[in-house]
């Protein structure tokens, strides 16, 4: 059996995963199966290091020594201008005034002795090491203070290749000159320094198969949607009749319907900024910024819904939905296209720290497809908040409201079935209560990590409208007469996966906003290292994820309505079993990354993932 070199509890430099930077971390335990450690960094974070990228902090502290004492040109200056010699002649100097000392070195005389006396705050943030360090002795560029929310950790000090041993020290706003200056660590010591924002710089793992997954879901998601927007409209929808029969090229695009497609969305973009609703902030972002967006998307719906009802009344066909339904969704796909290539190229530009951990691959592919961006914005227009909560949301309301139109024009009918009319409104209700409540999004994965790309761009734009519209497709050609029985049990299976949906959804939200709220004292969690606690209370004390199991439940009530004679309108339960699911794995590996131990914890009090007794 290998011996362990470092024991669980151990103060050690741990290696910064892709850098060579070194910060203090502890060790937490050690895996014989994969030779891992698992430490902790000061900020929380805990990952798994191999041994060659942990060292003793005496080994650490000996080589900081020895490479200050070796022959530099910063160390050839006559000791008679040292600056560590002018603070040790005064014992209440502090850290910081030998930091600035040290800058000033080659200054003159005076200019040092003026600094000094300032006593400046200052804090070190390490450069990336994998480049050598540029000659910067001319004056620096002002630059913004970034916020940082890790904890100051130290004794840090990265050990430098060569021709890299430089740091970027950097006063604070209130010292008046907001200019950068670099000091050599030899020269500084060892002194406090936060760790950087390496981890922006520092992608997740790579979701949807990775890179190869990419180029798949990329021919693959549209030409999904084309299979069953053809397949639903046959007379037998069976999936026996693979492939469906495919139309004339020139069918696929129609100017009309593509004008109508980009009017659609200019009319939600005008009511998006119109200065009505609430301005709510959004979660803390790594830099610690919190975005504010305008909320009022339930106020958007509302008018939708008037102008919609003035068209009918006014004589507009809207069974045109109904009837172009191919060349609207190839219009919604041609606007998704567009908006990623302008997505992925305006993020080529942007600072680092606004870059979605989980869209930073540096694989161009991957990154357009995951997005790179995690909230791109022109001034306050936020794209992805707006893309999520409105031209595809209400567009699938609209939608639905078309087919039901469409099956009384095609069945004869004077009003529509009582199937399409549970559709209808179970849909409606579900949307009408997302915009309602639509600051909880702000707390959802993909508001807080999902960067802006091809997926969501699509999924808002084409998947959510194209294919979750599919059971009032499906019942405008085939109608399936209801019991009053099979009416009771649908309703109420709706009612009961609506109320655990929300219910679980509101908790969530309340919690994350603000876990000290004295009306969620009565509520049990588990504290992790972060700081932040897990909550195994109410109904996230029966499952891990009782919000997907409301959805399920109202998913299985949607289906319902259209029987079992085929199962192509039962493609949103089977599509969101499997949604959810990988959603689920993904939670998982960025709960237990995050909080480690923990979580193990929390998957011990809380053993169902989303079904009791189940999954």
């Amino acid at each position: 059996m290998p011996s362990v070199k470092f024991q669980k509890g151990d103060m050690v430099m741990g290696r910064w995963p892709g850098s060579s930077l070194y910060y203090e971390v502890k060790v937490l335990n050690f895996n014989a199966k994969s030779q891992l450690y698992t430490v902790i960094y000061k900020d929380g974070t805990e990952l798994e290091l191999k041994e060659q990228d942990i060292k003793s902090t005496v080994g650490f502290q000996t080589r900081a020594r020895s490479r200050s004492r070796s022959k530099s040109p910063g160390r050839r200056r006559s000791r008679s201008r040292s600056p560590a010699r002018t603070t040790r002649r005064s014992s209440s100097r502090t850290a910081a005034a030998v930091a600035a000392a040290a800058i000033t070195e080659s200054a003159p005389s005076s200019r040092r002795e003026a600094k000094l006396k300032e006593a400046l705050e200052v804090r070190l943030s390490p450069i990336d090491q994998t480049k050598p360090a540029e000659n910067n002795s001319n004056n620096k560029h002002e630059k913004k203070e970034e916020n940082n929310t890790a904890n100051k950790v130290n004794e840090v000090e990265a050990e430098p290749d060569k021709n890299q041993s430089r740091y970027n020290l950097r006063r604070r706003k209130d010292d008046g000159d907001a200019k950068q200056e670099e000091v050599k660590p030899e020269e500084v010591g060892e002194k406090e320094a936060k760790p950087a924002a390496a981890p922006a710089a520092i992608p997740t793992s790579l979701d949807f198969g990775g890179k190869i997954g990419a180029y798949f879901w990329l021919l693959f998601l549209p030409a999904w949607v084309l299979f069953l927007t053809l397949q639903v409209n046959l007379k037998d929808p069976s999936l026996a009749n693979f492939p469906p029969p495919v139309p004339p090229l020139e069918t696929f695009f129609d100017a009309q319907a593509l004008g109508f497609v980009v009017l659609w969305i200019l009319f939600q973009a005008l009511l998006y900024v119109l200065p009505v609703g609430k301005l709510s902030e959004g979660m803390p972002l790594r830099s610690g910024e919190r975005l504010k967006y305008r909320t009022n998307g339930f106020f958007a719906i509302v008018v939708s819904s008037l102008v919609t009802a003035a068209a009918v009344y006014q004589g507009v066909d809207l069974t045109y939905i109904h009837s172009n339904f191919l060349q609207l969704a190839v219009a919604s796909f041609l606007v998704s296209v567009l908006l990623s290539v302008y997505l992925y190229v305006r993020s080529r530009y942007v600072a680092p720290e606004r870059l979605a951990l989980g869209g930073n691959s540096g694989n161009v592919v991957y990154d357009f497809f995951k997005g790179h961006e995690l909230n791109p914005r022109i001034r306050d227009f936020d794209l992805k908040f707006f893309c999520e909560m409105r031209p595809g949301l209400i567009g699938w309301c609209l939608i639905n409201f078309a087919m039901a139109l469409a099956e009384m024009k095609q069945q004869h009918l004077e009003a529509p079935s009582h199937s399409m009319i549970l559709v209808n409104l179970f849909q409606l209700l579900y949307v009408v209560d997302g915009l309602w409540n639509e600051e909880a999004i702000l707390t959802t994965m993909d508001l807080m990590h999902d960067g802006f790309g091809f997926m969501l761009a699509f999924g808002d734009l084409v998947w959510v409208p194209f294919t979750y519209t599919l059971q009032a497709y499906y019942l405008v050609s085939h109608p399936n007469p209801l019991s009053f029985p099979a009416l009771t049990v649908i309703i109420t299976l709706k009612l009961v996966g609506f109320y655990i949906f929300r219910k679980s959804n509101s908790q969530k939200n309340a919690f994350r906003r603000n876990p000290s709220d004295p009306t969620l004292s009565h509520l049990k969690t588990i504290p992790t290292a972060t700081g932040k606690s897990l909550l195994v209370s109410g109904w996230w004390g029966v499952v891990r994820h009782p919000n997907y199991l409301g959805d399920l439940i109202m998913a299985l009530a949607w289906s319902l309505p259209c029987g079992c004679s085929h199962l192509l309108p039962w493609y949103y339960m089977i599509y969101f079993i499997i949604l959810l699911v990988h959603r689920d794995s993904r939670d998982m590996s960025d709960c237990r990354r995050k909080y480690g131990s923990a979580w193990d914890e929390y998957c011990r009090t809380v053993r169902y993932r989303i079904i009791p007794r189940v999954y």
